[in-house]
């Protein structure tokens, strides 16, 4: 199976102080990451962009919001996979077996 390699580096957007983190004001290098797997998928306005990639630390899946070119993301580490499919399958069983409250106009 051939990877795809990309390099990522962060912007000032990107730091963790943005995020409300602090590492003393040092910029992390950039990280090496093998993209293993990507899929897009579009759900009325948003779009979901969900990448299974590894690292030097380990795999993780990435899940990108885009709603009208801005981005959001999370990284979820492959040890919790099994778990957020369990999540998310109950999510759905009870979606699905609830009834829709009225909507108000």
């Amino acid at each position: 199976m051939e990877l795809e390699r990309e390099i990522v580096s962060m912007t000032p957007n990107d730091s963790h102080a943005s995020r409300g983190y602090s590492d003393g004001g040092s910029v992390r290098p950039a990280v090496s990451e093998d993209s293993l797997r990507t899929e897009r998928i579009q759900i009325e306005r948003k779009a979901f962009i969900l990448a299974l990639k590894e690292n030097p630390r380990g795999r993780f899946l990435r899940i990108t919001e885009d709603v009208g070119g801005r981005r959001d993301s999370i990284i979820i580490p492959a040890t919790g996979l099994e778990d957020l499919k369990r999540v998310i399958d109950e999510m759905v069983r009870v979606s699905q077996e609830t009834p829709l409250k009225a909507q108000q106009p």
